[in-house]
């Protein structure tokens, strides 16, 4: 993967994303640790590109953990850790129905999206606002003619209860 400043822009057609991590030098003191620029790139259904920016293997995070987040191993979330990523949704396309036990903070940076709950509700999210995704069956839908780009931080928490049920996890394939 391609993480050098020059960068081309992302499958989306955006500009790749600036990453920079900070941490401690010997003596304690604040330093950069690195900095990277990365484009997002396609995922296999092709209705988004994806970029993971970080992830913590425990909730709550450990900053004596050395790993860069980004190569540890995560999928849509990661079991009791969290991940931020960047998410470029296409035009005209749309995410399976799912959810996933943790709380999800979505914020729109570039354009904007469809939420739509399992009961067929809908809202419009644009540049600037915020979704609090608490363990929800939703998906997105990208109704504009351009691409929105949504950081999302998702921290592992357990599943709702319904009438004292937890209810399953529904995560998309790929």
């Amino acid at each position: 993967e391609d993480r050098s400043p020059l960068s081309s822009l992302s499958d989306s057609g955006l500009p790749p994303v600036q990453r920079v991590v900070t941490g401690h030098d010997a003596a304690g003191r604040a330093v950069f640790k690195s900095e990277d620029v990365t484009a997002t790139r396609m995922i296999p259904s092709g209705d988004a590109a994806f970029l993971l920016v970080w992830t913590t293997a425990s909730v709550p995070a450990d900053n004596n953990d050395e790993t860069d987040g980004r190569d540890r191993d995560a999928g849509l979330t990661l079991n009791q850790g969290s991940v931020i990523r960047i998410v470029d949704m296409l035009p005209g396309k749309e995410s399976p129905m799912h959810r996933t036990n943790s709380i999800d903070y979505g914020i729109v940076l570039e354009g904007e999206i469809e939420l739509e709950l399992d009961d067929g509700a809908k809202r419009t999210i644009r540049q600037g606002g915020i979704i609090v995704q608490r363990g929800t069956n939703h998906l997105w839908r990208n109704t504009s003619d351009a691409v929105c780009r949504i950081a999302f931080i998702l921290i592992e928490a357990p599943a709702y209860l319904h009438n004292g049920q937890p209810l399953d996890e529904h995560k998309p394939e790929g």
